[in-house]
């Protein structure tokens, strides 16, 4: 377990079903620690945003019939604090036997709830289960899966990364070999990175073994995203960049961070591998 991680949390805990309304069950972890560790300071040199798809929520309407919806969450990645996953699903189930007059007073719930969590307002958009918009994107670009690469790395190092002495390019590279580990429980979570890019050309291979070093490496999603984010743009200073993450689904729950130079910049929405 992180250091830094606390010893309250629900993550690893069994916990009983709780049949009633709970925001209490929300539990907020501040990024503050790790971005710390990274030595980032204000201002941030990202913006970005922690994406979430949530595939079980339900509730009741006034009728006691259920209604099924699927939720995308974006939060701020300048909120003070992330909301832990297994806490958030847990909180979900809660709402499976409350009534509510709406679909829309639902929402409002959810995302008073989750703002006061991470202490900044997020956004919330309820989709029928069956909305196309749902489908999973493809991403562009070239994948890096099939490069030689030895991977004795134990930690992921910058210093691993390695830029070409050629001229600026601008170019999109995406592995599906990202594996990292819960803090907590020590799970693996597995993931799709997507880099987007502009400046002195990253040489692939070195790319490609700096992710697969993620393999043993013990951190949240959030903060997986920030230190490649980090590490890359202080290593090869390039002139812009874009980092995704599309973590595979768990608990019902999964999680996209972006970090990008660019404050206008958004998010891909999910894969179909999530």
């Amino acid at each position: 377990m992180a250091d830094d991680v606390r010893h309250d949390m629900l993550l690893g805990v069994h916990t009983p079903v709780v049949d009633e309304y709970s925001p209490q069950l929300l539990f907020p972890i501040s990024r503050r620690d790790a971005r710390d560790r990274l030595g980032l300071k204000e201002p941030l040199p990202f913006a970005g945003t922690d994406l979430w798809h949530a595939y079980e929520m339900s509730w009741l309407d006034q009728t006691g019939k259920p209604i099924v919806r699927v939720g995308r969450l974006t939060v701020p990645a300048s909120s003070p604090n992330m909301v832990e996953s297994k806490s958030f699903k847990l909180y979900l189930n809660s709402l499976n036997n409350t009534r509510f007059a709406s679909g829309e007073e639902a929402a409002a719930t959810i995302k008073s709830d989750i703002s006061t969590t991470v202490g900044e307002d997020v956004g919330l958009e309820l989709f029928n289960p069956g909305d196309r918009s749902l489908a999973g994107a493809e991403l562009s670009g070239m994948c890096l899966d099939d490069l030689p690469v030895a991977t004795e790395a134990v930690e992921p190092e910058a210093t691993m990364l390695r830029v070409q002495p050629t001229g600026s390019v601008e170019e999109q590279l995406y592995s599906h070999l990202l594996r990292s580990l819960c803090p907590v429980t020590g799970q693996p979570d597995w993931a799709t990175v997507w880099v987007h890019y502009r400046g002195a050309s990253i040489d692939h291979a070195s790319l490609l073994q700096y992710i697969i070093a993620y393999r043993r490496h013990q951190e949240f999603h959030e903060q997986c995203v920030e230190r490649m984010y980090n590490d890359i743009w202080l290593r090869c200073t390039p002139e812009f960049l874009h980092i995704q993450a599309f973590y595979t689904r768990r608990g019902g729950l999964d999680i996209s961070p972006f970090r990008s130079s660019d404050p206008t910049a958004r998010p891909l929405s999910r894969l179909n591998r999530q």
